[in-house]
């Protein structure tokens, strides 16, 4: 089933959240404990993150370097299909154009099309000084290109043209937006245009980055609709758990974070009462998006399953 209908069918707001892979040398039960926290919330997708490999500089026994790539996680493939085989759920695996060439991207499109997961979402990712990624003609550059792959996979094209029988359900998908603007964005009015460019080209949906405060959200969706944008946009909630992340997650991921909550912050004497201060802020923030029209929310659980599930006995 698409995203998309069970947004617009539902008769409540959906509930979704996105996963980390866990690292290499852990089982997927890494996965399934953060699942059977959340799955009484009647999750109607959950999202996995991809990450490409690493390059490091590993010293040889002459004392010279050699740079190598790691691969630190599992691929969202496999993931994606534990998800769908053990809880019925509908897995939505990212694919991300940096660090993952043309080639794999259709590997990738291949295997899950063969296990009949079939929604997706298409991300730009992380560049990270990974300067081979600028070679365009084996990495995308923009996730509007990734977009043009996938349209023509689903119209049976895969690269260098070569004809791909068999397509039975096309993949549909999400993508990313930005409340407070892409950091690599000259301006908000541009960023939008971009943003409408992507679901003119056939995003169904879209998901914000993390913020903390809803105006921002609120402001966005208003000018996205002013400027043709009609898709549903799901705001993504991260409740904050750890005293540094009001340094981390402003320069990670360029969200400002109120100063109320700031305060809550640093008064807090135990991380117990950071922990509790996060969860006093999402619930709030969640029942003002979901009583102002928010489609639904949709939570990064990363290191935050636990005050997820207790934000959400309280919202859902």
């Amino acid at each position: 089933m698409k995203i998309i209908d069970i947004i617009n069918d539902s008769r409540n707001p959906v509930f979704s959240f996105e996963i980390l892979p866990p690292l290499k040398g852990n089982s997927v039960f890494k996965v399934y404990d953060i699942i059977e926290k959340l799955r009484q919330f009647d999750p109607k997708f959950v999202n996995i993150t991809s990450h490409h490999s690493e390059y490091v500089y590993k010293t040889l026994p002459d004392g010279s370097l050699r740079r190598v790539s790691v691969v630190k996680r599992p691929g969202t493939v496999a993931i994606a299909a534990a998800i769908q085989n053990r809880y019925g759920l509908i897995p939505v695996p990212h694919i991300i154009c940096k660090g993952f060439t043309k080639e794999e991207t259709e590997y990738a499109l291949l295997d899950l099309n063969f296990l009949g997961i079939n929604n997706l979402m298409l991300l730009r990712g992380d560049v990270k000084g990974q300067e081979d990624f600028a070679d365009t003609t084996r990495y995308h550059s923009h996730a509007t290109d990734l977009q043009d792959q996938v349209n023509l996979f689903n119209r049976g094209i895969g690269l260098e043209d070569m004809r791909i029988d068999g397509i039975e359900t096309p993949f549909t998908y999400g993508m990313a937006c930005y409340p407070e603007k892409h950091e690599e964005a000259p301006n908000m009015d541009s960023d939008i245009r971009y943003l409408k460019q992507k679901v003119e080209n056939g995003a169904d949906y879209l998901i914000t980055q993390m913020f903390f405060d809803n105006e921002k959200y609120f402001s966005f969706v208003e000018r996205c609709r002013a400027e043709g944008i009609t898709v549903p946009i799901l705001p993504g909630l991260k409740p904050i758990s750890k005293r540094s992340q009001l340094t981390v997650l402003p320069k990670v991921f360029r969200t400002d974070i109120p100063e109320e909550l700031a305060s809550r912050i640093r008064e807090s004497k135990t991380e117990e009462e950071i922990k509790e201060a996060g969860i006093a802020w999402g619930i709030r923030q969640a029942r003002e998006l979901l009583e102002k029209g928010a489609p639904g929310i949709h939570f990064y659980t990363m290191s935050v399953a636990d005050s997820v599930k207790k934000i959400a006995s309280r919202v859902f």
